[in-house]
């Protein structure tokens, strides 16, 4: 690939800068070493934690690309930096729960970690005004945020998808509780994944310990919340034989 530059910031957000690129299909993704909880009213500097969250969604994409998973991200730029393909992102979050935590616990009165068979997808309406409130199926539809059969695709996509981390993360003795994804539209109208694949929008825990390898760490201020990163980034780079 030929050289590329960072232009002009088009999106500054809670972990993420966008930049436009001297190439109109690409855009270049800058990781923040920001924290935030409370969609966004909790926010903290953490030294190199964009490094980390960079670093193991960048090796999650490739793993999820040799899969046959499409997806925005094209190659790493530097420990903190990406270029990846320009999506128009579809407002929504996907959520799939392999066991009951966070809000599912509250919201239903189960057990923490009851295995939900099947996992339990859900879709919230990304707006931050709004608190990011869930969205059915209907009224995804009724909006014309997606119509029936983009729906049916992303809803597959994000089932594929956890049954690929639940088998990579099971070799890392990690389970895999729960996640959220984002898709969105490239140039050619085509729906693929986009956004980032880390700690900071996934629960996962020690399968022997049961401790928290994710950013509740930083919710429910258990301690460091990079130490907690760089276990699971050597983990993942000896999974993959670096």
């Amino acid at each position: 690939m030929n050289k590329l530059d960072k232009k002009v910031m088009i999106a500054d957000g809670k972990a993420k800068q966008i930049f436009t690129t001297n190439d109109p299909e690409l855009v270049w993704i800058h990781s923040k070493n920001q924290a935030t909880a409370l969609n966004g009213k909790r926010k903290v500097q953490i030294e190199d934690k964009g490094y980390y969250t960079n670093q193991i969604s960048g090796r999650l994409f490739e793993y999820l690309t040799k899969k046959g998973i499409k997806n925005h991200f094209v190659e790493a730029v530097n420990d903190t930096d990406v270029i990846s393909k320009r999506l128009t992102m579809i407002p929504l979050e996907v959520v799939t729960r392999n066991y009951a935590s966070g809000h599912f616990v509250t919201k239903y009165a189960v057990k923490p970690m009851i295995h939900l068979v099947p996992p339990v997808q859900e879709f919230y309406y990304k707006s931050d005004e709004l608190d990011d409130p869930m969205i059915n199926e209907s009224q995804i539809e009724a909006l014309n945020i997606l119509n029936a059969d983009q729906l049916a695709y992303i809803s597959a996509e994000a089932l594929k998808i956890n049954d690929l981390l639940k088998v990579i993360f099971a070799d890392m003795n990690i389970r895999l509780v729960d996640f959220k994804v984002e898709f969105g539209f490239d140039i050619h109208n085509n729906i693929i994944l986009g956004d980032e694949l880390s700690p900071d929008n996934m629960r996962i825990v020690d399968e022997t310990t049961g401790k928290s390898l994710d950013k509740d760490i930083f919710r429910k201020n258990l301690g460091s919340l990079t130490a907690v990163y760089d276990d699971v980034l050597n983990r993942l780079k000896k999974e993959l034989g670096e």
